[in-house]
């Protein structure tokens, strides 16, 4: 699928591929090419016709792609991860998403659904891209981080619920549970490490004056864009350090119940060790064993085993083994 905004110093039109053409002959004019689903070969030809690079094409039209900036003549290329859509907590889908930014154009490329973009392809968008293509480049960007941070609040409020469903009653679902969340954050705080480098690339291309096609007009912009980038980034490595406490809470608890079971189960075979080598000595089948003539033998030898008993209880207890 293919759309396109096109506005000029007298009209914004929203339409199709008809409007490339009115875009190259009106020079002051600018275009957003958003390019959906669309056939490889077919992309590839448009890109090119449009000046963008093979190489850069190539990286976009990837299966997977690590999210990345590269800076060209007449276009930033960058590339990121948003998601097409989410169904739990922390459970969504991840879309690449590439973009050429040119002087009067933005181009997207993405293989499905885009969130971010859907909710910025409009006319009231056009006042983001008369500013300039980066801008609204910047401004997708960011309402791709905001989705992200959206989720990460949900998942705020629904792991304090855990932490104190854990402190009452932990189980090996919650544990199991835990830990897909925290596989889930690994995975979530690799991406953002990637966007993070590309914000500061960005504001490396700003203070640097490497291109023209960012202008000083955008650093706030470009600010709040990095500040959300880094609070995605601390928000994921706090969430996953928190999953990590609980679990480590967790093991050591289970550890503590397991050694009071066993220290329990030791003090029981402490007590009847003796008492069942007593019971084995006057077990044995020999013809001369004294005691076995004693007319108060069996209750001295019960007498006999109930001290023992008590003495060892005493000494656990005083241990405090018990």
């Amino acid at each position: 699928m293919i759309r396109t905004l096109l506005i000029s110093s007298t009209s914004t039109e929203i339409g199709q591929e008809e409007l490339i053409e009115r875009w190259q002959n009106n020079e002051d004019s600018t275009l957003w090419l958003d390019l959906e689903g669309l056939d490889k070969e077919k992309e590839k030809q448009m890109l090119i016709s449009l000046g963008c690079h093979p190489l850069a094409i190539q990286d976009v039209q990837r299966e997977r792609h690590p999210p990345k900036i590269e800076l060209f003549d007449n276009y930033i290329c960058l590339l990121y991860r948003g998601f097409v859509r989410y169904d739990d907590v922390l459970d969504f889908e991840h879309l690449q998403l590439g973009m050429f930014i040119g002087h009067r154009i933005l181009i997207t490329c993405h293989r499905e659904c885009s969130i971010a973009i859907n909710t910025l392809f409009h006319e009231k968008s056009a006042k983001f891209l008369a500013r300039s293509p980066v801008h609204l480049a910047l401004q997708i960007f960011h309402s791709s981080c905001g989705n992200y941070l959206q989720q990460l609040f949900s998942f705020e409020a629904q792991l304090e619920k855990i932490e104190d469903q854990f402190q009452l009653s932990g189980n090996d679902k919650m544990m199991r549970e835990i830990t897909s969340y925290r596989s889930q954050l690994v995975k979530i705080r690799r991406t953002f490490n990637y966007h993070v480098s590309i914000g500061e690339s960005l504001n490396n291309f700003l203070e640097n004056d490497e291109t023209t096609l960012i202008t000083p007009e955008e650093i706030h912009t470009l600010t709040d864009l990095r500040e959300r980038l880094e609070r995605l980034l601390s928000l994921s490595q706090m969430y996953y350090d928190i999953c990590g406490d609980l679990i480590d809470g967790y093991m050591s608890v289970t550890s503590h119940q397991l050694n009071a079971t066993m220290r329990v189960l030791t003090v029981i075979t402490a007590l009847f060790v003796p008492l069942t080598f007593l019971a084995g000595i006057y077990g044995m089948n020999f013809e001369h064993i004294p005691e076995l003539k004693w007319a108060n033998g069996y209750f001295i030898l019960l007498g006999v085993m109930l001290v023992i008993s008590v003495v060892l209880v005493v000494v656990f207890k005083r241990k405090k083994w018990l």
